[in-house]
């Protein structure tokens, strides 16, 4: 049988849906069943999914094993212990990371993925562009403005969100130990990455209206976004 082409298409199997997976997506998720419901049929065959349920009331899990996810149950609450417990199920070298409540397209991680595979960077991360202006409330805006303001004065920083979808090699993740287990675990891989020397590109993505019927643990309430905060300024510390 011939090489493959390199210039065809389906040479690479980023490309090529029939290839199957190269990269695991996790999903941190709690109480995000109506969102998965939609999610997880658009996700692109390149990626594994790991849907992370992180104390659902809800039949978050039940959807997830439905439509075909691999369901991991971590019982540690917090956003952190979420990420950390679908990384470690993780199985391909690179792995993606974008949050189960709709509010992100998935076929939005493709270039992103291109971007770490072809070795053009070790992390692809996203900068959110709301499509509508209602869609990130003033004081959730407010206060990621300020945490990337502190990092890229502080650190040299290039991105200009606090990577809510990203892609990285699973192993050099694992390396960097990243151990806040609550919303401080981004401002934290933030933090490491940028003092590692990683070399990194941002990618727009949009940014929708979370599915209905699901509600934001950070963005959804004031009292939310204050406590994210507290987290993003305690790794700060």
């Amino acid at each position: 049988m011939p090489a493959p082409d390199p210039a065809s298409p389906v040479a690479d199997p980023a490309a090529d849906p029939v290839a199957g997976p190269v990269a695991d997506l996790v999903l941190p998720c709690r109480d995000e069943g109506p969102a998965l419901a939609t999610l997880l049929p658009r996700v692109p065959a390149q990626f594994r999914v790991i849907v992370v349920d992180n104390g659902s009331t809800d039949d978050t899990a039940e959807v997830a094993e439905r439509l075909g996810a691999h369901v991991v149950r971590e019982s540690t609450p917090g956003y952190g212990a979420a990420v950390h417990a679908g990384l470690l199920a993780a199985t391909h070298d690179h792995v993606a990371f974008m949050d189960g409540d709709g509010s992100f397209d998935p076929d939005q991680l493709l270039p992103m993925l291109d971007d770490v595979r072809s070795g053009r960077a070790d992390a692809a991360l996203g900068r959110r562009r709301p499509v509508d202006r209602r869609v990130w409330p003033w004081h959730a805006r407010l206060g990621n403005n300020l945490i990337v303001w502190w990092l890229r004065r502080r650190l040299g920083m290039a991105a200009h969100d606090i990577a809510p979808m990203r892609v990285l090699d699973r192993r050099a993740l694992l390396d960097l130990d990243v151990r806040d287990r609550r919303f401080g675990y981004p401002v934290e891989l933030l933090q490491k990455l940028t003092s590692a020397g990683w070399r990194v590109s941002e990618h727009d993505v949009d940014y929708h209206p979370r599915a209905e019927g699901t509600r934001s643990k950070v963005s959804g309430s004031v009292r939310g976004t204050v406590r994210a905060a507290r987290d993003f300024w305690r790794v700060l510390s």
